[in-house]
């Protein structure tokens, strides 16, 4: 038997399935979640455990009126087992049409165990940090992390883990109830993460490649620029490919300072690699639409299995966490990173980071470019006149206005292509054309894959020492080194009056500069910053940010927190920028729940990792949300205030999209990218 964690969430669409499926379905089973998943073949016997009595008489009651070929054995009832006190089971079915109502029925348990005749479903079962009251449990008792020695090649590390996690489970249990230990071994070679990633197949997975450092950073007093320390970049892994969960953080509510902490206990500076890695939903208070279901408001894994990749070498590293309080035992973790670990492959599988060998079928756009049209006009309608107030506003450090005067709209374009795209190749083919961005992937189990090559930083964390960044303009590369160089002075020049505005830029100066939605930006994060942090520098140089089809105008601020708490304030102050929302922030916000017709999910929200001392987040722009089948949905937006032409934000939405459409092959004339005096803000 093995097992396949999932978060209990009611979904009443398959609940009305169930209705009409069966001939009587008892409300209390509204206690359960249920989601669809494909019947599994084979399927011999099936054992469902939840989280409630209430929620395993449901299932018992459910499973009763099931048309099985031989009548389903009388439901067992397990108590003490782990954080799932109660089950039910039934058996046997073979090839039975009632196997399709089960499998549904299956997902509205939180643990599920089938069993087949030939091989086994299995992803690894962890724990919810995020339970009631976690974050006021205080630090858990043990963090430490061990190192085993060096080996030459994955294969040697993969068997000295699974020895040393059998070498665990033979010991007597820690006396502490609750922890955190990472145990790695190093690897003398550098490996790819992305390819050892590829040759994995266990869900949940995340992956995040942090861009190459900039060359110019603004200094802090006893810093080197970012408020770390002059090995950063040494200690820093390239990129950090992880599977399973060691403990995992799901929330249905928006992510809250009692969530930061629940993941914060888990975590320490004594040991830096112990990260949890996720996304934040861009609106939380919106709900969520049926592919971002499984992601809740917010989700972060520390994962069980994580590979690091360094500019020199390489660690494979396990992840056991334990917490009595939230039922989950040292045994339990024990036994189930044992389980994971002889699912690991010891190989790496090269990945085509030229093409993804796919061709698209169809593309559908939401919305239309006629609704793109009427929302933005309805935008101009209610920003027109208010500008020159917000930027007096943001001049004199008030936050007296009201009124909407820039709001960012996006779209979400359904690409299907002839066959299906593996999240990790895509994902290999954006890091090879990315440099100077942040490569990222995140994926639930049974659920899509949210992948993205982000150019923007939201912050980054070290000890005290805060980074963050305004990025705004956009312009397309030119096709000459000329044509581009010309492009990149103009922006430069713009840039100018950029700057000018953290010195209190006269009203009449700003209202003919080119580029507000750029002053914008910078304005505001410097605004925010000062008020959580002791200091803000700006960088005036290295201006221009440039990628491989776009160009952007950049500017780099650092700032130092008064202690590790106010990370939390940063990140919620932050989110959403006007980059990626408008301003006022809620009146962008509203206006985009009102003429937004797709649900954003955690497209330009917060993703990255927190760590003991260290955390970084992007942006999560440039992605897209890979299924099952043969569909991706491909997200880009733009700016609009006043003096926006409709028109040209949407070549400006193809433009951005262009990274996706060139690897997805699609075969179309590209409409050529047309310089206008205001392209809004990049998003």
């Amino acid at each position: 038997m093995s097992g396949i964690t999932i978060v209990p969430l009611i979904s009443m669409r398959i609940f009305s399935y169930l209705h009409s499926r069966l001939a009587k379905v008892t409300t209390c089973a509204r206690h359960c979640a249920a989601v669809p998943c494909a019947a599994p073949s084979g399927l011999r016997h099936l054992t469902l455990e939840t989280r409630s009595d209430v929620a395993a008489d449901a299932a018992a009651a459910v499973l009763a009126l099931l048309p099985w070929p031989v009548a389903p054995r009388a439901p067992d009832v397990v108590r003490d087992h782990g954080m799932f006190p109660r089950s039910c089971s039934a058996r046997p079915l073979l090839g039975h049409p009632a196997v399709q109502a089960l499998t549904f029925l299956a997902r509205c348990g939180a643990r599920v165990q089938v069993g087949r005749w030939t091989t086994r479903l299995s992803c690894s079962l962890s724990m919810n940090g995020c339970a009631p009251a976690a974050g006021d449990r205080g630090a858990v008792c043990v963090r430490e992390a061990r190192a085993l020695p060096a080996a030459s090649a994955p294969h040697d590390a993969v068997g000295q883990l699974r020895a040393a996690v059998d070498a665990l489970r033979a010991d007597a249990p820690p006396a502490a109830p609750s922890g955190m230990i990472r145990i790695e071994v190093p690897i003398r070679q550098r490996v790819d993460a992305i390819e050892w990633l590829h040759a994995q197949a266990a869900l949940p997975r995340c992956f995040f490649s942090a861009r190459a450092p900039l060359p110019d950073t603004p200094a802090l007093p006893g810093s080197n620029g970012n408020g770390v320390a002059s090995d950063h970049h040494r200690q820093q892994p390239v990129s950090v490919a992880g599977v399973g969960s060691a403990v995992f953080f799901r929330g249905t509510e928006p992510f809250s300072l009692a969530d930061w902490r629940a993941i914060k206990r888990f975590l320490s500076s004594d040991c830096p690699l112990i990260r949890a890695y996720g996304a934040i939903r861009f609106d939380a208070t919106r709900d969520a639409s049926v592919e971002w279901e499984d992601y809740g408001s917010f989700y972060f894994i520390v994962p069980q299995v994580e590979f690091n990749e360094f500019e020199e070498s390489s660690v494979l590293a396990t992840t056991i966490a334990w917490d009595d309080s939230l039922s989950w035992t040292w045994q339990n973790a024990v036994n189930e990173l044992q389980s994971t670990l002889q699912k690991i492959s010891p190989c790496s599988v090269q990945v085509n980071t030229s093409s993804l060998q796919t061709t698209i079928l169809s593309l559908n756009h939401a919305p239309t470019k006629a609704s793109w049209d009427l929302a933005v006009t309805k935008a101009l309608q209610r920003i027109k006149g208010r500008q020159r107030e917000m930027v007096k506003s943001l001049s004199e450090k008030k936050e007296s206005y009201q009124s909407l005067v820039q709001v960012v709209l996006a779209r979400c374009s359904r690409y299907i292509t002839d066959s299906c795209i593996d999240p990790v190749e895509l994902l290999a083919c954006l890091k090879a054309e990315g440099q100077n961005a942040y490569q990222f992937c995140i994926q639930p189990p049974d659920a899509p894959a949210f992948v993205g090559n982000s150019p923007e930083q939201l912050f980054h964390r070290k000890y005290l020492g805060i980074s963050s960044e305004a990025l705004a303009g956009t312009r397309a590369r030119g096709k000459t080194r000329a044509d581009d160089f010309q492009i990149g002075q103009d922006l430069l020049l713009r840039f100018l009056s950029l700057l000018k505005i953290c010195n209190c830029i006269t009203i009449d100066e700003f209202r003919v500069k080119p580029e507000p939605c750029a002053r914008i930006a910078l304005v505001v994060i410097q605004n925010v910053l000062a008020m959580i942090c002791d200091e803000v520098v700006v960088h005036p140089s290295k201006a221009l940010r440039k990628l491989p089809r776009v160009q952007h105008l950049s500017a780099q601020l650092a700032a130092r927190i008064r202690n590790e708490d106010d990370e939390f304030e940063i990140l919620n102050t932050l989110h959403p920028s006007p980059a990626v929302c408008g301003l006022p922030t809620e009146e962008a916000r509203q206006f985009i729940r009102d003429y937004e017709i797709f649900d954003r999910g955690m497209y330009a929200g917060p993703v990255g990792w927190f760590g003991g001392a260290e955390s970084e987040f992007a942006v999560g722009i440039r992605s897209a949300l890979l299924g099952k089948g043969h569909s991706t949905l491909v997200y880009a937006g733009a700016g609009i205030v006043e003096g926006t032409n409709p028109s040209f934000e949407w070549d400006e939405l193809d433009l951005k999209a262009s990274q996706f459409t060139k690897l997805l092959q699609y075969q179309e004339q590209y409409i050529r990218y047309q310089e206008v005096e205001n392209m809004g803000t990049v998003i």
